[in-house]
């Protein structure tokens, strides 16, 4: 022990004790997904605070030259000895609505019985707390306190986890406190109540203006009320109700009708007494509404409530086949991931080359060399940081809240784009050119652009179905239900032909307000899409989430008959046609406010004596009542002034039509650049280029002038900048590009045509390979699951859960990859 005192005393320099704010990573390998539970347990740096497994504390040692290492190794307690008479108390069901919080869900529920001791390389030599006890006090005190803050502290996988979240923060009803209460001499007694409509006993509010007594809402599985108690609301207006059987002294349930939430009543008391009801002497009889919503998300990762749930399926596990833990509504990254390392070029060990990819990898590599994939339901530690990274900034991605599924596979392509500045790009799989065809009706000239895109969104024309009697049928007896309170009918699915769904993509377009320049007015159009080139990998997103006539989001239930195989060939673009004209380049007249000054900027040749060369800088008349009750709606408010300037103030209707048709446009929200303009409000055409935007249009294969110069014809929008180089290939082309200081005279002979866009072209026919499927109204609520086909056998991934799929309902899935076949 002599031997290693010494050695620890010459090591001493290097062994920190952790501070405020240091990042110590004692849960998971910084390499790896080893942790203290893995075989060979998790060997800490006690310089730098990083986690290595036993497969790599070696290369670190010899690497850094460290020697002091907090060997941490954890084994899981048998569930008997958790609940036994150990001392342990057994685990608590939740009682609070919340993450991280006490009473809520407890995020790390299993108890491990741990190994802690120190551990100098290269030798292995082994210190325990107890050894430390019989070596000098500056060694004993040092090593001591450096251990005990080690295992103090919070890990970074601990705190990413971790993020507190609590549901059962209510805000206060802006009805509250000035609620008027009718003095229509109602009490209320301490029980026996009934519904006064149907005599149902149970789910029962009280409306706080009346004091009058309905059932709740009907749930989705026909239980819980005959909704007596909103349609009351309906009648009356009267906001607040309170649920009877859950008024305690401590508070009660209120949900406000007009508000459409749980809501705090601060006057709760005052307004229960005005009926007769004495808080203090009332006691819980009936679940609160917290304790329904826990009862839920207690049951959502049960087999039963998800895809398959009829069948016993066989566990799969080996390399390719490891599930990822749920990390709070995360199922939506889980199964996107899991498909993107089925692509080979998301595969490639080349990609680890970018510092971007050093957790990408990591991810990559736990999902599919099997070495993390066990029989059992708990495959270990998932990508807790991986989640932190990619949604590092954004403001849902990086939240616990669910999430669409196609919004964040565009969201991590776009980070791959931004992180591949050089050499390999795996996103470039899915990347293709689509080709925009608008023809003149007046004119009959024709206008070609091309933007680059990586999802195809599929429409679905519901009065295609082919069983519209059956739905409507169905509708007939679902208003009757509505009518009589009885229990709603089970629900039909429509049944759209996918051949139905291409027809709707293929047809054309009619624009109704079409600019033309070369009529030099409004007139109509008609625009075809097609595609100008065919990626190796083709996603395809069923628009299934659409808005109701009131402009609610509603989820369209289809069933539709994807096939296995698909050809898009007859859908691949031709370019101008013989003889065809072009529409002229002429920008259409922006609306000027008939009193303003025109004022100019100075152009690039101009000078403060001659203004001949300056552009004009004109200022739009937007109707503001217009803009405003589209913003109502909830739209953003430059996307609101741009729909009512592209149909020149001509209407709610038509600004709104505008608005539904440039939804998925990539500049929605950007702010309004006028024609004419290379500039948003604010800027100049001289404000700095983000070099950031610039390599990453570069990295597509274009020139610094032409990214710079879509740049500044955007505004400094990325996402724009990238629309706009695509729609502008033959003014591209024509450009001045100066290389090495020679002028566009001097190099016209030898000069290059500029580089196209980075695709990759191929035949149009595709087989299915994966999809992934949503269950639920929303896509912020619900579940996500994929099934992929591997070794010609479809297998369902349902985040942990990785079984062989014995019915894959390819009919109902909401995202859809093929792969190229080739002859």
């Amino acid at each position: 022990m002599a031997e290693v005192s010494e050695v620890l005393m010459s090591v001493l320099s290097t062994i920190r004790v952790p501070r405020p704010g240091d990042r110590v990573h004692k849960d998971e390998c910084a390499l790896s997904f080893s942790s203290p539970e893995s075989e060979g347990g998790l060997y800490v740096c006690m310089n730098s605070f990083l986690g290595f497994g036993s497969q790599y504390v070696d290369r670190h040692h010899t690497r850094s030259g460290q020697r002091a290492y907090l060997h941490i190794s954890r084994t899981r307690k048998k569930e008997d000895d958790e609940n036994s008479g150990s001392g342990d108390p057994p685990k608590k069901k939740p009682t609070r609505l919340a993450i991280g919080i006490e009473g809520g869900f407890n995020v790390e529920q299993e108890q491990y019985e741990e190994e802690v001791k120190v551990v100098l390389f290269p030798d292995r030599q082994e210190v325990t707390s107890d050894d430390l006890a019989t070596m000098p006090d500056v060694v004993r005190e040092r090593v001591s306190l450096a251990m005990a803050g080690l295992m103090s502290a919070d890990s970074v996988s601990h705190a990413l986890q971790v993020q507190q979240w609590d549901g059962e923060v209510r805000a206060v009803s802006r009805h509250a406190v000035e609620l008027k209460q009718l003095n229509n001499g109602t009490k209320i007694p301490p029980s026996g109540w009934r519904c006064e409509v149907c005599d149902l006993q149970e789910n029962l509010w009280m409306n706080l203006s009346d004091g009058r007594v309905f059932c709740g809402r009907r749930y989705f599985d026909g239980s819980g009320g005959n909704n007596h108690a909103l349609l009351h609301f309906q009648q009356t207006g009267h906001p607040l109700a309170v649920k009877l059987g859950t008024i305690t002294p401590d508070g009660a349930d209120v949900y406000s009708y007009d508000e459409d939430d749980m809501v705090l009543d601060p006057k709760l008391p005052e307004h229960l007494s005005h009926f007769g009801i004495d808080m203090m002497t009332m006691e819980k009889t009936e679940h609160t509404m917290t304790e329904l919503e826990i009862a839920v998300n207690q049951r959502v990762g049960e087999w039963e409530v998800i895809q398959e749930s009829g069948a016993t399926l066989r566990p799969l596990s080996g390399p390719g086949l490891t599930g990822m833990k749920n990390l709070g509504n995360s199922c939506y990254l889980n199964s996107v991931m899991q498909v993107l390392f089925t692509v080979p070029d998301f595969q490639s060990k080349s990609v680890t080359v970018y510092h971007f990819y050093l957790l990408v990898s990591k991810l990559g590599y736990g999902l599919l060399s099997g070495e993390y994939s066990k029989p059992a339901p708990d495959p270990g530690e998932a990508a807790r940081m991986f989640k932190a990274l990619v949604g590092r900034g954004h403001p849902e991605f990086s939240t616990n809240r669910q999430q669409d599924a196609q919004e964040f596979l565009l969201h991590f392509i776009n980070m791959v784009e931004r992180n591949c500045r050089s050499g390999v790009n795996p996103s470039e799989a899915f990347r293709f050119l689509v080709e925009e065809r608008i023809v003149c009706q007046q004119s009959q000239k024709a206008k070609y652009t091309q933007r680059v895109d990586y999802i195809l969104q599929l429409p679905v024309p519901m009065d295609q179905a082919t069983n519209t009697e059956e739905l409507q049928e169905a509708e007939r007896r679902r208003e009757e239900a509505d009518s009589s309170g009885a229990p709603p009918p089970a629900p039909v699915r429509a049944c759209i032909p996918f051949t139905a769904c291409m027809a709707a993509l293929s047809e054309p377009e009619t624009l109704t307000d079409f600019w033309s320049s070369a009529a030099q007015a409004k007139t109509t159009a008609t625009k075809t899409t097609r595609f100008a080139s065919f990626p190796d990998h083709m996603v395809i997103q069923v628009k299934k989430f659409t808005f109701g006539q009131d402009w609610v989001p509603k989820k369209l239930d289809v069933s539709i008959d994807v096939p296995d195989t698909l050809d898009l060939t007859a859908l691949r673009g031709t370019g101008q046609q013989p003889g065809e004209e072009l529409l002229p380049e002429v920008a259409p007249p922006p609306l000027m406010t008939p009193d303003v000054e025109v004022k100019g900027i100075l152009g690039s040749h101009g000078n403060d004596e001659d203004d001949s060369l300056y552009s004009p800088l004109l200022s739009p008349v937007l109707d503001d009542s217009t803009v405003s009750q589209l913003c109502e709606m909830g739209f953003p408010l430059e996307a609101c002034r741009k729909a009512v300037y592209y149909t020149g103030n001509t209407g709610i209707d038509a600004a709104m039509n505008w608005v539904m048709g440039h939804m998925d446009d990539p500049d929605f929200s950007a702010p309004l650049v006028l024609p004419g303009t290379s500039s948003a409000p604010g800027t100049t055409p001289t404000e700095s280029i983000s070099e950031e935007h610039l390599a990453t249009i570069v990295s597509m294969g274009f020139s610094r002038d032409q990214a710079t110069r879509a740049l500044r014809a955007t505004s400094n929008v990325l996402e724009r900048a990238v629309d706009w180089i695509f729609s502008h290939l033959d003014d591209l082309e024509s450009m001045e590009v100066s290389e090495g200081g020679r002028s566009a005279a001097e190099s016209e002979g030898s000069r290059e045509p500029p580089p196209g866009p980075k695709v990759r072209d191929g035949p149009g026919k595709y087989e299915l390979f994966a999809f992934i499927s949503h269950m639920g109204t929303s896509t912020m609520c619900g579940h996500y699951v994929c099934h992929i086909k591997k070794d010609q056998q479809w297998v369902i991934f349902n985040d942990q859960k990785v079984c062989a799929s014995e019915k894959p309902p390819k009919d109902l899935g909401y995202l859809y990859f093929y792969r190229r076949v080739t002859e």
